[in-house]
């Protein structure tokens, strides 16, 4: 399977600073983003470490990271799947380092989704509420689960859709990167077919933008690079509240 892809950040209307980050590496078929928090400039310095550090692992040659995998390996996920667990850890021990090395760090914390593929197998992980969403024929669909408060809230039917997205509430992860020294990342793992087209995305797309209007820009444009740019203006258009980062890959049948 061939992959192509594209992503974009932008710093929406009302924040001063960017505090998402993102990756795009085809070639080593991961792509990744995060979503930061914390005083000043923390966020991005949590996210920017993430994202580099999730990365950097995912692209070196799967031989040479078997040495630093800081966990066991779990037989019933693909090799990736652990490759990307062994990642999040990492990213979990680097920020926490930068915290402990600047004071002014301190707090900090990142939401991260990230995806790799490999063969006919896509793994998503993922803290937080940046999303990882699937569009196949024509239609969309989540893959990742928000950790949350509001979205914990709808799963035991306390809250509804509706009302979770004007909860005073509804900014408060109940988990990311940064927050203890072990995380507890949420796995799913997908077959790849031709087609398949994948989302990556902070809440400052999510909380701007329906699912039903991200499924026709993304169905809809000429292009990967026109499909973020579009999203993002989307965002800014509906208010820009936060930072807005997508990133859309596209799933290529070899031979095509």
């Amino acid at each position: 399977m061939r992959i192509e892809a594209f992503g974009l950040s932008d710093v929406g209307r009302q924040r001063q600073h960017n505090e998402d980050s993102f990756r795009v590496e085809p070639e080593a078929q991961c792509f990744v983003v995060a979503d930061g928090m914390g005083g000043h400039a923390a966020g991005e310095v949590a996210s920017k470490i993430a994202v580099d550090s999730i990365a950097d692992f995912m692209v070196q040659p799967d031989e040479d990271a078997d040495g630093t995998w800081p966990h066991a390996y779990d037989e019933t996920l693909s090799r990736c799947t652990n490759r990307l667990l062994a990642a999040f850890q990492l990213a979990n021990t680097k920020v926490l380092e930068a915290m402990r090395q600047d004071p002014a760090l301190r707090g900090m914390g990142t939401t991260v989704v990230a995806t790799g593929v490999n063969g006919k197998v896509a793994s998503f992980v993922h803290l937080g509420d940046s999303r990882g969403y699937l569009i196949r024929d024509g239609k969309l669909s989540r893959v990742t689960n928000d950790h949350s408060w509001v979205f914990e809230q709808i799963e035991a039917g306390i809250l509804t859709e509706e009302e979770a997205q004007h909860h005073p509430l509804r900014n408060v992860i109940t988990r990311a990167l940064g927050g203890s020294l072990q995380v507890l990342p949420e796995v799913r793992e997908i077959e790849c077919l031709a087609g398949d087209l994948y989302i990556l995305c902070s809440d400052g797309l999510t909380g701007m933008v329906s699912e039903r209007e991200i499924l026709e820009i993304v169905s809809g444009a000429e292009d990967l690079q026109t499909a973020c740019r579009q999203l993002v203006d989307s965002a800014n258009e509906h208010g820009g509240y936060d930072n807005i980062t997508a990133v859309v890959v596209r799933m290529i049948e070899e031979n095509a």
